[in-house]
């Protein structure tokens, strides 16, 4: 039996495959280059560092990011309890405070007596018959490693930019201008903060958004991935793009003015203290100079601290129908596995699950156990999609969601419970899996 697993990177991937694996025995290395060296985008010297948003998405398991919470929570996913552990309020999503939430999942992995962190950065592949190896670099993978990628996938790697949110201070965002209100909640209640403009506001917002200067202008543009779209680029697609987007007013009502904005900016907590807010569906390009100018304009932010500012950086993923099983493993070797956005999944959930099917992997492997995910289940969906029902031709990151899992066999009308259905089914499915892991 191999019971050695070498996992090159310690972000949610990383970390999550590391605890599965670890709590059925194996003996875990993970290699993490901070503190010593950082990518671009982080900060922090513990491992799980979330960079882009604090937002895990839906909890309702009638949706896509929902369903597949509660398919890993049947394997009890070491993420997503500290997720909850570390959790902000956010309406129906579930958001954590960054810097709890990354401690208490490296406190949570070092305590364990079979994984050692190694602080180092690996720049080589070096396969080993005697222990797999688990490739979970991350979406900013270094340049050097990534030619060692290309080198045993016998591929370019693939890439494109994602973008993050500014963060402000409480205390600077004026409160004359904004209220609280969840969409179609109670006005002065409800987990996000409300910046209204009426419409003389935005159109000089929009005008100078628009027209901001940008860090990159063009080269970035044709792999800028749908979901992670920075707002300037969203806002040239029309005046009104930005009003049917991240700053619809539907479903919003400032009783402080008796009025229905014309346009709304939600700021949601960023840590426990509710003392930093996130700029909700504002990932830019924008400069930092030209973030401060263009967005102190919403009037609720005239004078807004901003304590981090959006940033792009690139985002590397390998050609997965063309490399991978949907058990995530290297075609040309069955002791390599890749997880994380690097695989082509796409958001913090769906890369964290993609973690865990890694280790599912390795232990069926080692117990000789069969089993092959069916489309019924939003992991096994997002494994079957991105080894071989994606065009590899073609190949651009996928999110969960529900139209890559595969339909009931009886039509049900009403959204809500057609969605319940496909929740009790795969949840069935997976309980039967996991007893075979027992």
């Amino acid at each position: 039996m191999i019971t050695k697993v070498k996992i090159i990177g310690g972000g949610l991937a990383g970390c999550e495959c590391a605890y599965q694996l670890a709590k059925n025995g194996f003996d875990v290395t993970i290699y993490e280059m901070k503190p010593k060296k950082f990518s671009p985008a982080h900060h922090r010297e513990t491992l799980a560092e979330i960079v882009c948003s604090n937002s895990l998405k839906n909890e309702s398991v009638t949706s896509s990011s929902g369903l597949l919470k509660a398919e890993m929570n049947v394997f009890g996913s070491l993420i997503l309890d500290c997720a909850n552990e570390t959790r902000v309020p956010a309406g129906s999503a579930l958001a954590v405070d960054r810097d709890k939430f990354s401690s208490l999942v490296d406190r949570r992995l070092r305590s364990f007596k079979n994984v050692k962190v190694i602080c180092e950065e690996v720049t080589k592949i070096e396969p080993d018959d005697d222990e797999y190896l688990v490739i979970a670099t991350g979406p900013l993978t270094s340049n050097s490693f990534c030619d060692e990628i290309k080198k045993i996938t016998q591929s370019e790697s693939l890439y494109f930019f994602d973008a993050s949110a500014p963060i402000v201070t409480d205390e600077s965002i004026d409160k004359n201008f904004a209220f609280f209100q969840d969409r179609y909640g109670e006005d002065l209640s409800g987990d996000y903060l409300n910046l209204p403009m009426n419409k003389t506001e935005y159109e000089n917002f929009y005008n100078n958004l628009i027209s901001a200067e940008t860090v990159i202008l063009k080269d970035f543009e044709k792999n800028v991935f749908e979901g992670c779209m920075p707002i300037e680029i969203m806002a040239r697609r029309g005046k009104d793009a930005l009003r049917f987007g991240p700053l619809k007013p539907v479903g919003l009502y400032n009783k402080k003015t008796n009025e229905r904005p014309y346009a709304v900016v939600q700021l949601r907590r960023e840590n426990v203290e509710s003392k930093l807010y996130n700029l909700v569906g504002f990932q830019t390009n924008l400069t930092y100079k030209e973030q401060k100018r263009v967005f102190s304009l919403i009037p609720a932010l005239k004078n807004a601290d901003f304590v981090k500012y959006g940033a792009m950086h690139k985002n590397t993923y390998i050609n997965s129908p063309k490399n991978l099983t949907n058990k995530f493993e290297l075609i040309t070797n069955k002791n390599i596995y890749f997880a994380g956005q690097i695989t082509g999944v796409e958001g913090y959930i769906e890369s964290t699950a993609s973690g865990l099917m890694v280790a599912l992997s390795i232990i069926a492997k080692e117990k000789n156990i069969c089993y092959n995910l069916s489309n019924d289940t939003m992991l096994g969906a997002l494994s079957n999609y991105i080894s071989n029902e994606a065009n590899a031709k073609n190949f651009q990151p996928m999110n969960s969601n529900y139209g890559i899992i595969a339909p009931l066999d009886i039509k049900i009308k009403d959204k809500e419970q057609n969605r319940l259905a496909i929740y009790n089914r795969s949840i069935a499915e997976l309980k039967k899996l996991k007893e075979k892991f027992i």
